[in-house]
């Protein structure tokens, strides 16, 4: 009875990894080996195993003999392929030069330059492209006055409401202002039928006495005002003087 098929996967257990690495290490040496002298092939076979231990095998006398060939065979392979990238290459370089070169000529043509190659049917499609052209930059020039104008309005609007808020706090204001100068005055004028004057501006003037800020400026004006009133009087004593003494 044939064994059953071995499903290729990791194995977790341990011990029965390195029993299955030890036995299939040992048959892929004898296979290379049997290949290598029944074919009379050059083989070379390298292995690390789990723990890092290296496990090697060369049908010729040294190994590095074999790892040789193989870079110069490899070597040789990509300068084999490099020759056809740069053929594709050298293809793309020609085909982005003829399209520049076409740009450049068609650039020329647009603004006016090298015109005498081109016959009548070109010069005719030249025309109606620059004419297309022009048709969308005044379309766009249009539409861009359009918005700035359509900003400009909105703006002047703003500050015309601005405006009237600001001439309504005013009026509202004054109306204010007068109210209270009206109150006032028939506060002041009911005073004064009783008995008691008051002056229309007490509410909104101090006297200087009652107010620490101004009775510096006070005091000063009084002591000039008595000063001038000491002069007045000895001028006036000197004159009373000299009249008495012509008497």
């Amino acid at each position: 009875m044939g064994r059953g098929k071995v499903e290729l996967k990791r194995i977790e257990n341990k011990i029965s990894r390195q029993v299955t690495f030890a036995k299939r290490q040992n048959g892929l040496l004898k296979k290379a080996y049997e290949l290598s002298l029944l074919c009379d092939a050059e083989i070379a076979l390298i292995i690390f195993s789990g723990r890092g231990r290296l496990f090697e095998f060369s049908s010729s006398s040294c190994m590095y003999k074999t790892l040789e060939r193989y870079r110069s065979c490899n070597y040789n392979s990509q300068e084999s392929k490099a020759p056809l990238d740069s053929e594709i290459n050298y293809e793309d370089y020609l085909k982005l030069k003829t399209r520049v070169t076409f740009l450049q000529t068609t650039q020329r043509n647009i603004l006016g330059e090298d015109l005498g190659p081109l016959s009548m049917k070109e010069l005719e499609q030249l025309e109606n492209q620059i004419e297309i052209s022009l048709k969308h930059i005044r379309t766009r020039k249009h539409q861009a006055l359009l918005d700035q104008l359509f900003d400009l309005k909105s703006k002047e609007q703003e500050l015309q409401d601005l405006n009237k808020d600001l001439r309504k706090k005013c009026q509202l204001q004054e109306t204010c202002g007068e109210t209270a100068l009206h109150i006032l005055w028939e506060e002041g004028e009911h005073s004064g039928a009783s008995g008691n004057a008051i002056e229309p501006y007490q509410g909104f003037l101090q006297h200087p006495e009652n107010d620490p800020l101004l009775q510096i400026g006070y005091h000063q004006q009084a002591c000039m005002d008595q000063l001038n009133n000491e002069d007045m009087a000895a001028a006036h004593h000197a004159n009373e003087h000299g009249r008495s003494g012509w008497i």
